[in-house]
């Protein structure tokens, strides 16, 4: 193969959006965005967190489980709220189980950034769907992960099976 089109990923190339919340915290503007609507990741709420779609997963359905509540570290946050992200963790896992069907998960935290967080001053994990053999030749050798599917796609279908399965709120 020659060439491997991937036209979304010039989005993350010219993503400015890094410079926009350079002073403040990502997490917590998307939190307070009006609109789950198209192009906003987000695709579940509840009491104590939201879930939304990784903008540049590792794999397809890679997800993140955000507190509103913007603390650093889990032991920072009340115990309603670490059950509800544990709640809508199986949540997402379920839903995206009834769309893709991956046979296994990784779900994880990097707590500070010499753990490697990229948003090291919010706390979220990750919930990231895995298959045999995902670890391909793309992700080892390329540094780059294919996606089968648009994140406004995957969104529209995570929140329609999540709607059928837990209606309009996660709680």
């Amino acid at each position: 193969m020659n060439q491997l089109w991937t036209p979304w990923r010039m989005a993350y190339i010219k993503d400015k959006r890094k410079d926009k919340y350079a002073s403040g915290c990502l997490f917590c503007a998307i939190a307070a965005r009006p609109d789950d609507g198209a192009g906003s990741e987000v695709f579940a709420r509840s009491s104590h967190s939201f879930a939304l779609l990784n903008r540049y997963p590792y794999t397809f359905g890679h997800s993140m489980i955000v507190p509103f509540q913007h603390v650093a570290t889990p032991e920072d946050l009340p115990a309603e709220a670490l059950a509800d992200m544990a709640l809508m963790t199986n949540r997402v896992m379920r839903t995206l189980r009834e769309i893709a069907d991956p046979p296994a998960f990784n779900i994880g935290a990097n707590i500070g950034a010499a753990a490697g967080a990229g948003i090291a001053a919010h706390y979220h994990f990750h919930v990231v769907p895995r298959w045999p053999g995902d670890a391909n030749f793309m992700a080892t050798i390329g540094a780059t992960q294919t996606v089968p599917d648009t994140l406004d796609n995957l969104q529209r279908k995570i929140k329609a099976v999540w709607h059928d399965l837990y209606g309009h709120q996660s709680d």
